[in-house]
Protein backbone atom coordinates (compact mmCIF):
# COMPACT_ATOMS: atom_id res chain seq x y z
CA UNK A 1 0.00 0.00 0.00
CA UNK A 2 1.60 3.20 -1.17
CA UNK A 3 0.93 6.77 -0.30
CA UNK A 4 -0.85 8.84 -2.91
CA UNK A 5 1.59 11.71 -3.30
CA UNK A 6 0.43 14.90 -4.98
CA UNK A 7 2.69 16.47 -7.60
CA UNK A 8 3.27 19.49 -5.34
CA UNK A 9 4.32 17.30 -2.40
CA UNK A 10 6.60 15.31 -4.68
CA UNK A 11 8.20 18.55 -5.94
CA UNK A 12 8.71 19.66 -2.33
CA UNK A 13 10.42 16.36 -1.52
CA UNK A 14 12.60 16.64 -4.61
CA UNK A 15 13.70 20.13 -3.55
CA UNK A 16 14.46 18.93 -0.03
CA UNK A 17 11.81 20.63 2.08
CA UNK A 18 8.64 18.84 3.11
CA UNK A 19 6.13 20.49 5.41
CA UNK A 20 5.21 18.12 8.26
CA UNK A 21 1.50 18.99 8.04
CA UNK A 22 1.50 18.44 4.27
CA UNK A 23 2.98 14.99 4.82
CA UNK A 24 0.42 14.27 7.56
CA UNK A 25 -2.35 15.30 5.14
CA UNK A 26 -0.93 12.89 2.56
CA UNK A 27 -1.02 10.11 5.14
CA UNK A 28 -4.58 11.03 6.18
CA UNK A 29 -5.78 10.93 2.56
CA UNK A 30 -3.81 7.83 1.54
CA UNK A 31 -4.40 5.69 4.62
CA UNK A 32 -7.81 6.77 5.97
CA UNK A 33 -8.45 3.67 8.10
CA UNK A 34 -5.06 3.96 9.78
CA UNK A 35 -5.59 7.69 10.33
CA UNK A 36 -9.06 7.11 11.81
CA UNK A 37 -7.78 4.38 14.13
CA UNK A 38 -4.91 6.49 15.45
CA UNK A 39 -7.21 9.50 15.69
CA UNK A 40 -9.74 7.49 17.71
CA UNK A 41 -7.23 6.10 20.20
CA UNK A 42 -5.62 9.51 20.68
CA UNK A 43 -9.07 11.06 21.26
CA UNK A 44 -9.83 8.34 23.82
CA UNK A 45 -6.50 9.07 25.48
CA UNK A 46 -7.24 12.80 25.61
CA UNK A 47 -10.64 12.14 27.17
CA UNK A 48 -9.21 10.08 30.04
CA UNK A 49 -6.52 10.35 32.67
CA UNK A 50 -5.10 6.99 31.59
CA UNK A 51 -1.50 6.46 30.52
CA UNK A 52 -2.66 4.97 27.23
CA UNK A 53 -5.61 4.03 25.04
CA UNK A 54 -5.61 1.22 22.53
CA UNK A 55 -7.51 -0.38 19.69
CA UNK A 56 -8.33 -4.07 20.03
CA UNK A 57 -10.84 -4.23 17.16
CA UNK A 58 -9.53 -6.08 14.11
CA UNK A 59 -9.75 -4.19 10.81
CA UNK A 60 -12.86 -5.01 8.75
CA UNK A 61 -10.86 -6.17 5.71
CA UNK A 62 -7.37 -6.89 4.45
CA UNK A 63 -7.26 -3.46 2.81
CA UNK A 64 -7.72 -1.72 6.16
CA UNK A 65 -5.28 -4.10 7.83
CA UNK A 66 -2.75 -3.18 5.14
CA UNK A 67 -3.24 0.52 5.82
CA UNK A 68 -2.58 0.07 9.53
CA UNK A 69 0.48 -2.08 8.91
CA UNK A 70 1.82 0.43 6.36
CA UNK A 71 1.35 3.37 8.67
CA UNK A 72 2.94 1.77 11.70
CA UNK A 73 5.72 -0.12 9.92
CA UNK A 74 7.08 3.03 8.29
CA UNK A 75 9.32 5.07 10.59
CA UNK A 76 8.50 8.26 8.66
CA UNK A 77 4.74 7.74 8.77
CA UNK A 78 4.66 6.58 12.37
CA UNK A 79 6.79 9.48 13.59
CA UNK A 80 4.66 11.93 11.60
CA UNK A 81 1.52 10.53 13.27
CA UNK A 82 3.20 10.79 16.67
CA UNK A 83 4.16 14.42 16.09
CA UNK A 84 0.75 15.33 14.67
CA UNK A 85 -1.20 13.77 17.55
CA UNK A 86 1.37 14.44 20.30
CA UNK A 87 1.60 10.82 21.41
CA UNK A 88 3.92 7.82 21.37
CA UNK A 89 2.47 4.94 19.36
CA UNK A 90 3.03 1.28 20.14
CA UNK A 91 1.89 -1.62 17.97
CA UNK A 92 1.16 -5.32 18.45
CA UNK A 93 -0.20 -7.88 16.01
CA UNK A 94 -2.07 -6.65 12.97
CA UNK A 95 -4.39 -4.22 14.68
CA UNK A 96 -3.55 -3.45 18.30
CA UNK A 97 -2.23 0.07 18.20
CA UNK A 98 -1.90 2.07 21.40
CA UNK A 99 -1.39 5.77 21.98
CA UNK A 100 0.65 6.66 25.05
CA UNK A 101 1.12 10.02 26.62
CA UNK A 102 4.74 11.05 26.07
CA UNK A 103 5.19 11.19 29.85
CA UNK A 104 4.18 7.50 30.08
CA UNK A 105 6.97 6.20 27.85
CA UNK A 106 9.16 5.57 30.91
CA UNK A 107 6.30 3.89 32.78
CA UNK A 108 5.91 0.24 33.71
CA UNK A 109 2.68 0.22 31.67
CA UNK A 110 4.49 1.22 28.48
CA UNK A 111 7.36 -1.20 29.11
CA UNK A 112 4.86 -4.04 29.67
CA UNK A 113 2.99 -3.19 26.45
CA UNK A 114 6.12 -3.18 24.27
CA UNK A 115 7.82 -6.11 26.02
CA UNK A 116 8.38 -9.56 24.55
CA UNK A 117 6.08 -10.91 27.28
CA UNK A 118 3.37 -8.41 26.32
CA UNK A 119 3.67 -9.42 22.68
CA UNK A 120 3.40 -13.11 23.48
CA UNK A 121 0.45 -12.65 25.81
CA UNK A 122 -1.40 -10.73 23.07
CA UNK A 123 -1.25 -13.68 20.64
CA UNK A 124 -4.16 -15.90 19.74
CA UNK A 125 -4.78 -18.56 17.08
CA UNK A 126 -7.13 -16.17 15.24
CA UNK A 127 -4.33 -13.65 14.75
CA UNK A 128 -1.58 -15.97 13.51
CA UNK A 129 -2.08 -15.02 9.87
CA UNK A 130 -2.65 -11.34 10.31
Amino acid sequence: MSLTVSPSLLRAAESGSVDDEAFAACVRESLPYAWQTVSRVTAELAATGAEFADNEIPPPSEAERGQLLRALASDAIRSSLERHFGVKLAFQNCHRVAAFRPSAVDSDTYRRFVSVRGQLLNQSPELRDC
